[in-house]
């Protein structure tokens, strides 16, 4: 009897050692690391997980997708959904669903580019103290007219640009008139009613506040997908220097530009190029959209960087990894020039996030020239296995060597170009 209890008790403490280490097995490690989902493009190779237990091989089910046991990677024949299984000694031990996108191009940027905007309406930058008999006042403040909002309407008649502002002010203040105006705040639509004032020092009549219908700077193309003609820019939203809210447009455009120095960054300190480029200068594409992804719009035509102009792959983000890369930008003049950075950390990300990568200047030249990322640089495309895989978006202050960047799936989707499902528009482009 107490050998049968010992036996019993050396079953159980063996159990439960295998049971303990089980989480800590290289190959159950792998196991669980396996997806339930792969998402590729065709023509592509897409590396998978493989086990350590001998045996173990991968099976396509279909000629959609081929599986490469030597090399433990995935390739996409042709677009459609397929599965793979995981087979050891002839038994199925999981089934993997794969996903195999259309083929799909961009032509990487790099370019220096001059950005116009145009503002929804004209935004309120400040209040303004209109000098009277009985003091200072600013009737803009008195309408409840907040910093950062869009003055969209006066008496019910669209305002496009500052100069439309002054008739409607002049006029009711001659006739002792209040102004009706339409603001927008944040989502919300705002009726207000202001009282123009009488300036004795300037002896015009005015409403107390600063206004603002345009803003200009310069930034980085990324990519352009010469299919149908979009492309996408700087990475990051543009916002007004005053109010610090991002730009709603009306319209835009963009131009070519010339670097023509740069402040190298330090710690603490971010750098800055200083590029020139005139209001009248041709426009090469136009804006429609203002994101916190970037810019976007369309090309008037395809402009070329010089280094690479023929249309390359991209990687979602879950196929990017931590490595070398590259990224394409301009450092002096208009010549696009390719330099070495290294990919830090990345995240596979299933929904639409700014801060994707984090990314390192390695190349001596660069750091040389610039210090690592510097204002302007924001949009440089970055090239990791021949394929974009993104750009580069803000700098690190304490650190202005690295800093972050994002995906190119979600730039691709801000600028309305279906990855997943190619829209019959971009088709018909």
């Amino acid at each position: 009897m107490k050998a049968t209890n010992i036996g019993r008790i050396t079953i159980g403490l063996l159990l439960l050692i295998v049971m303990l280490a089980l989480p800590f097995s290289k190959t159950v490690n792998q196991y669980l690391s396996i997806p339930k989902e792969i998402t590729m493009f065709e023509h592509q190779e897409q590396s998978i997980p493989t086990l350590a237990s001998s045996g173990v091989t991968v099976k396509a089910g279909d000629d959609i997708v081929e599986a490469q046991n030597e090399t433990n990677a995935l390739i996409g024949n042709q677009a459609g959904e397929s599965s793979v299984m995981y087979d050891l000694a002839g038994l199925p031990i999981k089934k993997v669903n794969v996903d195999v996108l259309e083929d799909f191009k961009v032509i990487p940027g790099g370019q220096s580019i001059g950005v116009k905007l145009h503002t929804l309406g004209v935004l309120i930058v400040g209040h303004h103290l209109v000098e009277t008999s009985k003091g200072k006042i600013s009737p803009g403040e008195d309408a409840n007219i907040e910093v950062g909002d869009i003055l969209l309407k006066i008496n019910g008649e669209k305002i496009n640009d500052m100069k439309d502002v002054a008739p409607f002010v002049e006029e009711a203040g001659k006739n002792k008139n209040d102004l009706a105006l339409t603001i927008k705040r944040n989502e919300q639509t705002i009726q207000t009613t202001l009282t123009p004032t009488y300036d004795e020092k300037d002896k015009k009549y005015r409403i107390g506040l600063y206004i603002r219908d345009s803003a200009a700077g310069i930034g980085t193309m990324t990519f352009y997908h010469p299919d149908s003609q979009k492309y996408g820019a700087l990475g990051h939203v543009i916002s007004d220097m005053d109010t610090k809210k991002p730009i709603e447009i009306h319209e835009g455009t963009i131009v070519r530009s010339n670097v023509t120095s740069i402040n190298k960054g330090s710690n603490g300190v971010p750098g800055e190029k200083h590029a020139r480029f005139s209001t009248e200068e041709k426009r090469i594409g136009s804006i429609t959209r203002n994101s916190p992804f970037g810019i976007f719009g369309k090309l008037d035509k395809q402009v070329n960087n010089g280094l690479r102009d023929n249309p390359m792959p991209i990687a979602l983000s879950h196929q990017v990894k931590e490595g070398p890369a590259k990224i394409l930008t301009v450092v002096k003049g208009e010549k696009v020039k390719e330099f070495d950075v290294e990919i830090v950390s990345t995240v596979p990300q299933k929904f639409p996030a700014t801060k994707g990568m984090i990314i390192k200047i390695t190349d001596p030249e660069l750091l040389e020239m610039t210090g690592g990322i510097v204002q302007g640089m924001s949009g440089s495309p970055i090239i990791q296995d021949e394929k974009v895989v993104g750009a580069v978006t803000h700098v690190f202050v304490n650190d202005p060597t690295s800093g972050y960047g994002v995906h190119i799936e979600w730039m691709l989707s801000e600028a309305g170009i279906d990855i997943y499902k190619k829209d019959e528009q971009d088709k018909a482009s």
